[in-house]
């Protein structure tokens, strides 16, 4: 079974509608489009293989299907070549940060994972399940989705609150023999580096040659800076709400105190706005605004990265003042930082070669890959190529997969 890409209409959805103009409002699709495409919802379950008669039946179920079941119990990798399972992801939320809504709960969460797995299917060939769990807790989600991963080739967690979000994937990457992967930290991060790859080779600079500076240590500030120090990036300070995370700082979670121990080499403190004075990169991953002076002060021919939604850190009218190239994670400007450039493709290479987990190696060629698409149109307002660039998912699964062999969890 796959998911379409259709939204399905039907009798029972416009009886929906005539309920709600008999209780005396109007549908709310009647005056936006936005309600009128979510009708219904955004996907379908459809079948791969006719039923047409009673011979497609005894194949597709009983008595055929018994003997699919009895050789893949007594060898259960057969299960990949026999079912969905190894093109098939889970969406995993519990609501708890959704978009830049915040903890909205579960139910109000669907619309989101629906779109993201007719996302993996349009840009990745990817079948994905949205599975919106009612629970917060962390041993309550792990176990949860341990439970639920036999019906599925890899997990996509999603839109869960910092710092539960970091527990949540390194206990199941530990428990499962699937791909686990945090799109708000990975999916962020290997895109931000791939347009930054392509920055610095615009300016005939290297990634060794750059002092970043991020706005935002929740889970995308978190892993973008752990992936440029993994990619070779001279220097990054983290900063949040109280100033940039540094080793002296004793208000340190867990996860910023391990952050400290490998970011900040200048040995930076104070506010962010401090910390961008020469700076070279700003990358805005929190929301906020930064002051027109800070900006100001940042290095000749600086990047700026602001990726808030949907007002950025800095607005790009004020950042090309003073940066060579500008980036936000919006679509109505040029360059925009696009997770859905990197977690179809990932997931695509990661199937492909039945992958036990996405590695750093796997991330990395991701990036390479995603930034080798601009080649030589590469300008101010091209660092990143579009997600209706038909070149990038292919890139990004060949890359992944030949990633995965050589580091050695590809199983195929």
């Amino acid at each position: 079974m796959a998911a379409e890409i259709v939204n399905p209409r039907s009798d029972s959805e416009s009886l929906q509608g005539h309920t709600e103009q008999e209780n005396g409002a109007e549908p709310l699709d009647s005056f936006d489009p936005a309600f009128a495409l979510h009708r219904g919802g955004k996907m379908a379950v459809q079948a791969t293989v006719p039923v047409r008669d009673k011979d497609d039946l005894s194949l597709a179920y009983t008595p055929g299907v018994a003997k699919v079941c009895s050789a893949i119990a007594e060898q259960p990798d057969l299960v990949h070549d026999y079912t969905w399972k190894s093109s098939v992801v889970a969406v995993v939320t519990d609501g708890t940060a959704v978009l830049g809504l915040g903890d909205i709960g579960p139910e109000a969460s669907l619309p989101v994972m629906e779109g993201k797995a007719i996302l993996f299917k349009q840009f990745g060939g990817v079948d994905a399940v949205p599975l919106a769990l009612n629970c917060t807790d962390v041993d309550e989600i792990v176990e949860t989705v341990v439970r639920l991963a036999p019906s599925f080739g890899g997990v996509n967690l999603e839109d869960i609150s910092a710092p539960r979000c970091f527990e949540i994937e390194r206990r199941l990457q530990e428990r499962l023999d699937i791909p686990v992967f945090h799109d708000d930290q990975h999916g962020t991060a290997v895109v931000t580096l791939a347009a930054l790859r392509n920055a610095a080779r615009l300016s005939g600079r290297a990634l060794g040659d750059l002092r970043a500076v991020i706005s935002g240590a929740g889970a995308a500030g978190v892993a973008i800076a752990k992936m440029l120090i993994e990619a070779g990036i001279g220097d990054v300070a983290v900063a949040d709400r109280k100033g940039v995370v540094s080793r002296d700082r004793e208000d340190l979670t867990p996860i910023k105190r391990e952050l400290a121990s490998f970011t900040n080499k200048a040995g930076l403190s104070g506010p962010l706005e401090a910390a961008l004075a020469r700076a070279d990169v700003f990358i805005g991953v929190s929301g906020g605004t930064v002051p027109e002076p800070a900006v100001a002060s940042m290095a000749e021919g600086a990047f700026v990265f602001a990726m808030a939604n949907p007002e950025p850190e800095v607005h790009p009218e004020i950042a090309h003042k003073y940066a060579a190239v500008v980036a936000t994670g919006r679509s109505d400007f040029p360059n925009q930082i696009n997770n859905v450039l990197a977690f179809p493709g990932i997931f695509a290479g990661a199937l492909q070669v039945r992958a036990s987990r996405i590695t750093e190696g796997m991330k990395l060629a991701a990036a390479e890959a995603l930034a080798a698409v601009v080649g030589d149109d590469l300008a101010a307002d091209y660092v990143i190529p579009s997600p209706f660039d038909e070149r990038v998912a292919p890139a990004v699964t060949a890359a992944v997969a030949a990633a995965a062999r050589a580091e050695g969890v590809a199983r195929r």
